[in-house]
């Protein structure tokens, strides 16, 4: 076996033929991997779930996984970045357009596991708390960019840039929630709620001003 493929995927070849063999190479198998605790992960949490689930779920040995990941913890980080780059690749960031929406929608529909694990379970993971709030940091200098020349009050801009990215997030769970209804007109109906937070932030400020 050499350094770039390893493991074995039996590939049956027709019934009077032994089965063929199929190596994956490391970086195939890393992402087999990720993608398996990707959903492990997702179903039971980070504390609940141990490397012999996150091993039967990828189909492969234990000792297969060590050669990727010398813990659960190191695992579950890398589980964590791939689905902030997987988002970061299809939203865009750190640019909001008018097509954000739609990707984010997309990026969710694609691999709910992901999107739930990074914004729903990592959030209660004591451990990784800060790979969450540099996220959540990260969208809300995103949300206050866009913002910020809309809402002329500074205070009332960090209010709705900080409420903005929630909103947008637990918008797409509740789609994926409800079955992921009319994928077409979703983003225009998370964008309304989006837009309603934005108008109660200008029209508070208008307020103030007067």
């Amino acid at each position: 076996m050499s350094e770039q493929s390893e493991g074995a995927v039996a590939v049956p070849q027709g019934s009077h033929e032994k089965p063929r063999r199929r190596l994956l190479r490391r970086p195939e198998r890393r992402e087999q991997i990720l993608v398996a605790a990707t959903r492990a992960f997702a179903e039971s949490g980070f504390a609940a779930t141990s490397l012999d689930d996150v091993a039967e779920e990828a189909a492969i040995s234990r000792d297969m996984l060590y050669r990727h990941f010398e813990s659960k913890a190191e695992l579950y980080r890398a589980v964590l970045g791939r689905a902030c780059d997987r988002l970061a690749a299809a939203t865009g960031s750190p640019e909001f357009t008018d097509s954000s929406l739609d990707a984010l929608l997309s990026a969710a529909a694609a691999e709910p596991a992901g999107f739930r694990l990074l914004f729903h379970h990592a959030a209660r993971e004591p451990e990784f708390r800060k790979e969450i709030e540099e996220l959540r940091d990260c969208m809300f200098e995103v949300a206050y960019g866009h913002l910020a020349d809309v809402i002329p009050d500074p205070a009332w801009a960090r209010w709705a840039s900080t409420l903005v990215p929630t909103v947008a997030v637990e918008g797409v769970i509740a789609w994926l929630d409800a079955g992921q209804p009319d994928p077409p007109v979703a983003p225009q109906r998370i964008g309304l709620a989006i837009g309603g937070v934005v108008e109660a932030a200008r029209s508070a400020a208008s307020g103030e001003r007067a």
